[in-house]
């Protein structure tokens, strides 16, 4: 298992050994101790599946205000898709900078995205899975959106028409928001 830093403080990207042969492969998506060893300590109390039917299908900016914000450990297992994580944390020297990155079933890659982000993912492909470990519950009350097309951030999504939800059509701009990290 081999772990990456990004110029954003506390991003990892994660790349699990996976050995394979003519039956197919196995790969370790999460061992508590190695991932200790990378810097990621926490305690996950709840995994989240959702499916995509289409490519073009924009998901975010996502997260939770304290006291219930979460860390996310992310894979794409069906598909690909293009993820995103903006630092959201005042007082951060990337405060509002983003950081993009191809996931797919086929590349296995992890990503690991700690409190005080805001996150997204762009469907690349028809039908996509993906899957993450979180170490907060789910808080209605808590759950808060950002514009995708936020320009002071400016995520380079690289589509022009996303497919959307109502919430993250009407979702503030960053300056607009209540964001309490």
């Amino acid at each position: 298992m081999r772990c990456e830093t990004t110029f954003i403080e506390g991003l990892r990207i994660i790349h699990p050994d996976c050995y394979g042969d003519g039956r197919g492969w196995f790969m370790e998506t999460y061992s508590k101790p190695k991932y200790e060893e990378m810097g990621i300590d926490c305690e996950f109390v709840q995994d989240n599946q959702s499916y995509s039917a289409r490519k073009g299908i924009l998901r975010g900016l996502h997260f939770q205000n304290e006291p219930y914000a979460q860390a996310k450990l992310i894979r794409c297992t069906r598909g690909a898709v293009f993820d995103v994580a903006v630092d959201l944390r005042r007082g951060s020297a990337t405060y509002g900078k983003w950081y993009g990155i191809e996931l797919s079933a086929d590349n296995k890659t992890q990503f690991f995205i700690p409190r005080g982000f805001a996150h997204g993912f762009l469907t690349l492909t028809d039908d996509v899975e993906f899957q993450y470990k979180v170490d907060q519950i789910y808080s209605k009350e808590h759950d808060r959106s950002i514009r995708f097309d936020d320009p002071a951030i400016g995520v380079e999504w690289g589509i022009d028409e996303p497919i959307l939800s109502e919430k993250d059509l009407s979702a503030p701009l960053l300056a607009d928001s209540d964001v309490n990290f």
